[in-house]
């Protein structure tokens, strides 16, 4: 008798278990926004996220929600990073060419420390240029 029971049993739960997946489903539309260039999802930036929903009726704007707080303030971090970024690039380009420079200046003054050709010499270089 126990060998049916236990055939039923798991007879049902190989039909009542469900399955599920463990990966990261797709966002629909993903990739098509992607090549269109928008955004990844429609409510990431746009009208329809950055405006307000209502206003009132005398034509004052409706304050703003804490979702457009968030993205105005994250939009500000994120501009003030790119500002700093640029600075610093600015630098190390300015650094580089100054660096440059010295060299050259160091180079050119090695070549005016060096002896100068005199007598023969000094008339043979002037003929030859």
């Amino acid at each position: 008798m126990a060998a049916p029971a236990r055939t039923l049993c798991c007879s049902v739960f190989r039909l009542s278990s469900r399955k599920f997946s463990t990966t990261c489903g797709a966002q629909a539309g993903d990739k098509w926004r992607k090549e269109h260039g928008l955004s990844r999802s429609g409510s990431e930036y746009g009208p329809l996220t950055d405006l307000p929903d209502w206003s009132f009726a005398d034509g004052r704007p409706a304050p703003p929600m804490k979702g457009q707080l968030r993205r105005r303030q994250e939009k500000e971090v994120l501009a003030r990073r790119i500002v700093m970024l640029s600075e610093e690039m600015d630098r190390g380009i300015d650094a580089c060419r100054e660096k440059c420079e010295e060299a050259k200046r160091t180079e050119e003054r090695k070549k005016s420390l060096l002896l100068k050709p005199k007598g023969k010499l000094l008339i043979k270089k002037k003929s030859q240029s």
